[in-house]
């Protein structure tokens, strides 16, 4: 068990409010660390209340914008501040969007890219240096299925979420030899409410599911094990690596 012990760790975790963020925010908690959690409403002080009654462990709720990059900044440094210092990043906010491509507005474009892809690496970037300082660290970045494939609708989404692989390959060719480990979880078809649209489609939805041979959608519990492995002295050989999350469905 001490391969994936995180006792004593500080973690900061994005998109900590629900759904994926919130799973793996738990999972580290369940392990030991102690969490920062951001979150871009209100709903992140309940949700660190729900965090903190379930284990004996620090957490601090931290609301702001990450699409802003003044309040990225202020977030970063509050988050740290609270901490102490930093030994885990896990950037699992983002948005959607959803248009025929023909179609698909540019400003709808631009906030897609800036929250899914810009705002990870300035998270990246900033918790590198302490990192890097420290010579010691992991970064986990959230990927996706459409990081490897091709969606439908979600143009600006696929684009983000496939940069998002490349930086992170780039960052651990930087940084491995510095002690700082950078990968991804790449989390397949999940039952949150970012994907409530798609569910709402029974055709779609019936399309996916026959094709995930674990024969169910994920969940945010799913994503706690991969996130431990990743944060904890189990991966420390682990670079520039990415982790599908996806009940069996790239090998289908």
């Amino acid at each position: 068990m001490s391969l994936f012990d995180l006792t004593g760790k500080k973690a900061l975790v994005t998109g900590a409010s629900r759904g994926l963020g919130y799973g793996i925010a738990e999972g580290l908690l369940e392990h030991g660390a102690d969490a920062a959690v951001v979150g871009s409403s209100e709903r992140i002080f309940e949700a660190a209340r729900h965090l903190a009654a379930g284990t004996n462990r620090n957490v601090f709720p931290v609301r702001g914008d990450l699409g802003d990059r003044e309040q990225l900044n202020t977030v970063f440094e509050s988050s740290l501040e609270k901490l102490g210092t930093l030994d885990i990043l896990v950037v699992g906010h983002g948005i959607q969007r959803r248009h025929n491509s023909e179609v698909f507005p540019i400003s709808d474009w631009a906030e897609v890219i800036e929250v899914n892809l810009t705002s990870v690496f300035l998270l990246d970037q900033l918790a590198g240096r302490v990192m890097l300082d420290k010579g010691k660290g992991k970064i986990i970045n959230i990927a996706s299925l459409q990081s490897l494939i091709g969606g439908l609708r979600i143009p600006a989404y696929a684009a983000a979420k496939g940069g998002v692989v490349r930086m992170t390959m780039t960052l651990a060719n930087e940084w491995a030899s510095r002690g700082v480990n950078v990968n991804a979880i790449a989390p397949g078809y999940m039952d949150t409410d970012m994907n409530q649209a798609l569910k709402a489609d029974k055709e779609r939805y019936q399309s996916v599911l026959s094709r995930i041979p674990a024969g169910r959608w994920g969940t945010p519990a799913d994503m706690k094990g991969a996130a431990v492995f990743l944060a904890s002295p189990a991966s420390d050989y682990c670079h520039g690596m990415i982790l599908p999350v996806d009940g069996g469905w790239l090998g289908r």
